[in-house]
């Protein structure tokens, strides 16, 4: 490929930067503007211009997943011999090469791959009791630390003026530091942000390296630049040595790992320290719908402070979509309900289901959506986070609420149990720790507390006992077999299925379609976000997590987070949500002009209330009021879907959920249309099962139906 044929197929602001003489430019480019394109084309238009040597080029991004992307890029565009890396890999190779003649001799030390044992170990050894949450938070801590050039003796003043909130205090956090430095070199060992030291100090310390280095790269590209960190622009500025071909992207706007160190000061100041630096600005967006855009327009459009100066009004180029859907519900678990209930529409309708993401605002928040998929049948996956039950903190706590049984008194009602029995793990509820992994391990726990809650408002319909009837029971041994069959319902192995995330881990992702729940004050912003500088932050979190959507995007929250619980405000940078949605659930008012299509309304069938849990809108029925279950065709049912989930070798709920057994043997359909009228049964299941199920209405016997291969 020629030059000018790089040149074809950019926008005139592509362009531009594309073709911006050698010195120093910088992309302010807004998401879905095309930065990975712009900047890969730079390079191929100097490279195949003869303009500069592909072997001279050092492109810097901050994953690996986006350095191979770069470097497929720029192969297809037949430049090939450019190192595309990461900050680490970049300096590991250096360090590497170097390490004989910078150690004289010997070999470089190992990198451990966590910080989180050491910091273990040197806690012990300052006399600070630190379990493993708050081992990774002081790990936190001196990431931070070292990413900011902060040295043990200078972490006190230097935390205070960052306003950082550690997990203990800061005298101790810093005699933990001293003695993880101390550890580290007696071992014999260094971290990552050692590595970047050690590339800093070889070029900084040692003429030859730095010749040698500087030799070898000339020209420089950076990838993300409002996430730097000072370490990493100290070796930046290593690199360069003084000269100044150098280009950098990125958004202010999407600047959102402060907590970690890193800062857009470099990116905004960036035209300031280099008088002459071209700068270009991406608005056209390419990935999202002009509604979708739109929104992002208007959640960051109200942003205050230091990332607000470069600030971009994105201009949609996609063909109109749909307005992105707003949506309110009584609580939680009915928002989650909902979301699995489009989400299996929407996969139904064709999206495929890796192209569908649920992104929130911590990881604590993914049991509810967990619950709700694995009910609704809808493969998914967990991002960046293990699976809620997976967690070592929930795993420690099933087994002390295990221990409870035993140990509190029965008539104890459900949710204070719950509370002691986690008393015993060490948590306590009235009292968040500070630092992250500790506060997010309490979030989790607390998020059990929330379970029980609901489950004391609304008791499971269990099997049927003995008696011959369906039993109810609230109490800490019945919950403890609630929380064993969550698990065990999603733990189911997944392949492909809809994403669950983050908003911190869903950057630098898209999808087709998009849930952004949990949008309460209190959750986004968190409640831990308090000066000005954090809730800006929040807001950008937002904004990062509305322009993940392509085409679809769903904006919702509870009002509480259980049935009953205390009403939360929406979302503070979404005001709309307030004023323009309504709680799906309500009765329909027929005074107002509303898209009745949207409005679902359950009611019971004996006594006409309106439906709210999920279970009872299954049902069909309130959970007060009586149930006409047949109780010999419910039993039927259990032998047929534990046979035909043997024969498919899948998990007996992915045949037919206990509340749906529940709801065949209660309402008896004889037909298509009432077996479709059960929530959770599709087309897909009527084709599936139907047959089976009304010969087994009809009075059949699961193994007159063996013989007849239903189900196959």
């Amino acid at each position: 490929m020629r030059s000018e044929g790089v040149l074809a197929g950019l926008d005139p602001e592509q362009r531009t930067a594309v073709t911006a003489p050698a010195g120093p430019v910088c992309i302010l480019a807004g998401a879905g503007t095309g930065k990975t394109r712009a900047i890969t084309h730079r390079i191929a238009y100097r490279t195949l211009s003869g303009e500069i040597s592909p072997r001279h080029v050092l492109a810097v991004t901050f994953t690996a997943r986006a350095a191979a992307e770069m470097r497929a890029r720029l192969t297809a565009l037949g430049t090939a011999g450019v190192q595309a890396r990461t900050f680490h890999a970049a300096a590991m190779r250096q360090v590497r090469y170097f390490a004989p003649r910078l150690l004289e001799g010997r070999q470089m030390p190992e990198l451990m791959e966590s910080k989180a044992r050491m910091v273990g170990l040197a806690a012990a050894r300052a006399g600070v009791r630190a379990d493993r949450a708050a081992a990774r938070d002081l790990a936190g801590e001196i990431e931070w630390a070292k990413s900011s050039l902060v040295e043990p003796g200078e972490y006190v003043v230097a935390a205070a003026k960052a306003l950082r909130e550690p997990p203990f205090e800061p005298a101790r956090v810093a005699e933990v530091f001293a003695a993880y430095e101390s550890l580290k070199r007696r071992q014999g060992v260094i971290d990552f942000e050692d590595l970047l030291r050690a590339a800093v100090w070889g070029i900084e310390e040692h003429t030859d390296v730095a010749e040698q280095i500087r030799a070898q790269y000339r020209h420089f590209v950076v990838d993300e630049y409002q996430d730097v960190n000072p370490l990493q622009q100290r070796l930046l500025d290593a690199w360069l040595g003084g000269r100044d071909d150098l280009t950098v992207v990125g958004d202010a706007s999407q600047t959102i790992y402060s907590f970690t160190g890193a800062t857009s000061a470099y990116l905004i100041d960036f035209p300031r320290q280099r008088r002459d630096a071209v700068v270009v600005r991406l608005v056209r967006d390419y990935r999202s719908t002009p509604q979708v855009v739109g929104l992002a327009n208007a959640v960051i459009r109200q942003a205050r402070g230091t990332e607000a100066k470069l600030r971009l009004e994105l201009v949609g180029q996609r063909p109109p979509g749909p307005e992105p859907e707003r949506k309110v519900f009584l609580d939680e678990p009915g928002e989650a309900a909902a979301v699995a209930r489009r989400c299996r529409e929407l996969i139904a309708a064709g999206t495929p289901a890796s192209e569908i993401a649920v992104l929130f605002r911590t990881n604590a928040q993914s049991e509810a959506y967990e619950e709700a998929l694995a009910e609704a049948e809808v493969p998914y996956v967990v991002r960046g986070a293990e699976r809620f039950f997976e967690r070592a903190e929930i795993r420690q706590a099933m087994v002390a609420l295990r221990a409870g049984v035993r140990s509190i008194p029965g008539e104890t009602p459900l949710v204070e149990a719950v509370v002691e029995a986690l008393a015993a793990t060490g948590w306590n509820r009235s009292q968040p720790p500070p630092g992250g992994a500790a506060r997010e391990q309490w979030e989790a726990l607390a998020a059990l507390v929330t379970l029980a809650e609901e489950y004391a408002a609304e008791p499971r319909i269990l099997p049927i006992g003995e008696a011959g009837r369906v039993q109810r029971e609230v109490s800490l041994s019945a919950f403890n077999d609630e929380l064993a069959r969550r698990a065990e319902q999603q733990h189911a192995p997944t392949v492909a299925g809809v994403t669950l995330a983050s908003l911190h881990s869903a950057k630098g992702l898209e999808w087709d379609a998009v849930f952004l729940v949990g949008l309460a004050d209190g959750t986004l912003p968190t409640t831990y976000a308090k000066t000005a500088e954090q809730l800006e932050e929040e807001r950008r979190l937002l904004y990062v997590g509305v322009t993940r959507a392509r085409e679809l995007l769903w904006l919702s929250y509870g009002q509480s987070r259980s049935p009953g619980g205390r009403a939360r405000r929406p979302c503070r940078f979404l005001p709309q949500l307030e004023r323009s949605m309504s709680d799906e659930r309500a009765p329909v008012d027929r005074s107002r002009k509303t898209d009745r299509r949207r409005v679902q309304v359950s009611s019971c069938r004996i006594c006409g209330a309106t439906l709210l849990a999920g279970a009872d809108r299954k049902l069909g029925r309130c959970p007060t009021c009586p149930s006409d279950l047949d109780e010999d065709l419910y039993a039927r049912l259990q032998v047929w879907r534990a046979s035909t989930a043997a024969e498919l070798k899948v998990p007996a709920y992915v045949v037919f959920t206990d509340a749906t057994l529940v709801a065949v043997a209660e309402r008896r359909p004889t037909g298509p249309a009432e077996l479709l009228a059960i929530a959770g049964i599709g087309p897909r299941k009527l084709g599936q099962y139907g047959d089976a199920v009304f010969a087994l209405v009809a009075g059949a016997s699961p193994d007159d139906l063996a013989t007849k291969n239903f189900g196959n």
